[in-house]
């Protein structure tokens, strides 16, 4: 029974030249559904080069970052394609982002172009935005460029900018990692390293063109992306949604016969819980694979019991994907307690977290992670330095692995909280914190949200004299952070638990806190 991945080729081509090998190969065949708009392979790869064309006539080139700040619609798919084309790096930024956030991406990244959604124009300029700025959304707003008259203006031929070989290296997308020190980190990938994780991926999931996909999860995560590109060279038409409704979800998969799905735990949590599951007819369905947040084995089996939906579990990570996933052809073998085994050519160690040390099978320990996707590295700088041991990467996960070689997530050394799928840096939340006249000291730390994920609650010290609620704070940060980062609660305390160094020791906040479950 073979169950390790061999060795993958991976072509030394551009990323875009994986959604241009699917235009030449079915040109008029439905790569990309949303509403009621379906866009063939060709237009994809036309509408895209357009892009592109019009980029480099403004000035925009070869090192050149462009800020994406679109909610999920094709003009994010089609916005990427152009950019990477004229040797430019697409800056992935979360629309949902707010003033505090978007100035602190634009300036760490520099952009000099902007492609976003009508609607968040001005919260863009106020963040800094740079000059050269272009709506997704007709009319555009005063001092933005209209994306479709870009379109239209320039011809769909493939720009030859540059030569292959001279993309491999370059930066291709810069998707975003919060860090347990600060604001959200810059994922620096190549041309090389996105294309190797979408043929990984592709491999690993066995998509090809009998495969119809869906997609509501966020296009500005690492997930998003690689996802999306690897249904794209697949031949798989993705349906592409702007946002999760469980109802429109399961209607889809009914009517277009959707053989792959995408979700996280908070997803399964809403299917066990649907009075009428039944009365959906899922049975096109070859699975349902969740990654981010971990899900319990009660709901999986209970959408299972009522719906015969299969759940492939997976791991991976921004700077690194993908890296786990079970067996897709060995249904027999699925598990719900691991992400399965490693992908193709991603090595895995398990060292001690006081030695450095490799560990025994069956020990626990930090992930360590070595493969062709990974990163070129982080922005700023700085953040570069604890992140690999030689080239090994640290994933700041700790678990275990079996002889065999599958793998068990117990805990996350870096501190981060998994909320809704996205990870949250507890001193980004604390730094806000910090801001308000009323705080003395403060920390972030999570509780359960009874769905496999995190909700972020602070312990806070007042100002001597200060007379601040909870109401207060909690409005404070919702102010000034996107949703998922808001604190669903706040305790005040006397003093905050830390170690002679000043580090936080949140896991005693959270044990003596008694909204925590028992551990």
């Amino acid at each position: 029974m073979r169950l390790r991945r061999p060795p993958l080729h991976y072509p030394d081509r551009p990323f875009h030249h994986l959604l241009q090998d699917s235009a030449d190969r079915h040109p008029e065949e439905v790569g990309l559904i949303f509403e009621q708009d379906r866009y063939t392979y060709r237009e994809l790869d036309g509408i895209g080069n357009a892009f592109a064309h019009w980029l480099a006539a403004n000035g925009i080139g070869r090192g050149d970052r462009v800020a994406l700040v679109v909610t999920n619609r094709p003009e994010w798919v089609l916005a990427h394609h152009g950019i990477t084309q004229v040797g430019a790096a697409a800056v992935l930024v979360n629309p949902a982002w707010k003033h505090v956030e978007l100035e602190h991406v634009l300036a760490l990244t520099e952009p000099r172009a902007i492609v976003a959604d009508a609607e968040i124009a001005a919260v863009l300029e106020a963040a800094g935005a740079p000059a050269l700025r272009i709506s997704v959304d007709d009319p555009a707003p005063e001092g933005w460029a209209s994306f479709w008259d870009a379109v239209y203006s320039h011809p769909g031929t493939r720009p030859t900018f540059l030569t292959d070989d001279e993309f491999a290296d370059l930066e291709c997308s810069l998707p975003f990692s919060s860090g347990t020190t600060g604001m959200p980190k810059a994922v620096r990938h190549s041309h090389r390293s996105l294309t190797t994780a979408a043929i990984q991926w592709k491999a690993a999931a066995v998509i090809g063109e009998t495969d119809r996909l869906q997609f509501f999860l966020p296009l500005f995560g690492i997930y998003g992306i690689v996802t999306v590109m690897c249904a794209l060279n697949a031949g798989a038409p993705l349906t592409l949604f702007a946002r999760f409704d469980l109802r429109t979800m399961l209607e889809h998969i009914e009517q277009e016969r959707i053989t792959i799905g995408f979700g996280a735990a908070p997803i399964a949590v809403a299917m066990a819980n649907l009075a009428d599951l039944e009365r959906y007819d899922l049975s096109s369905l070859r699975y349902f694979l969740w990654a981010a947040t971990p899900i319990s084995a009660d709901v999986a089996n209970r959408v299972t019991e009522r719906s015969g939906i299969r759940w492939l579990h997976a791991y991976g990570s921004t700077e690194v994907p993908p890296l786990h996933t079970n067996p897709v052809l060995r249904p027999d073998l699925w598990r719900l307690d691991s992400p399965g085994l490693p992908d193709h050519d991603v090595e895995v160690r398990i060292v001690g977290l006081d030695t450095d040390h490799d560990v025994e099978p069956g020990a626990e320990g930090e992930i360590l992670v070595r493969s062709p996707s990974r990163m070129l590295g982080y922005l700023p700088e700085e953040a570069n330095e604890d992140a690999w041991r030689g080239d090994w990467f640290r994933t700041g996960d700790v678990g275990w692995v079996e002889p065999d070689g599958w793998l068990h997530i117990t805990d996350r050394a870096k501190e981060m909280l998994k909320v809704s799928g996205f990870s949250v840096a507890p001193v980004e939340i604390e730094k806000v914190l910090f801001s308000h006249d009323g705080v003395a000291d403060c920390a972030v730390y999570a509780l359960s949200d009874g769905m496999g994920g995190d909700l972020a609650k602070a312990a806070v010290v007042k100002a001597e004299g200060a007379s601040v609620s909870e109401e207060e704070l909690r409005a404070f940060v919702a102010e000034r952070l996107a949703t998922y980062k808001h604190l669903r609660a706040v305790t005040f305390v006397d003093d905050i638990p830390r170690t002679a160094s000043g580090k936080v020791l949140r896991r005693v906040l959270r044990d003596n806190d008694p909204a925590a479950p028992p551990s």
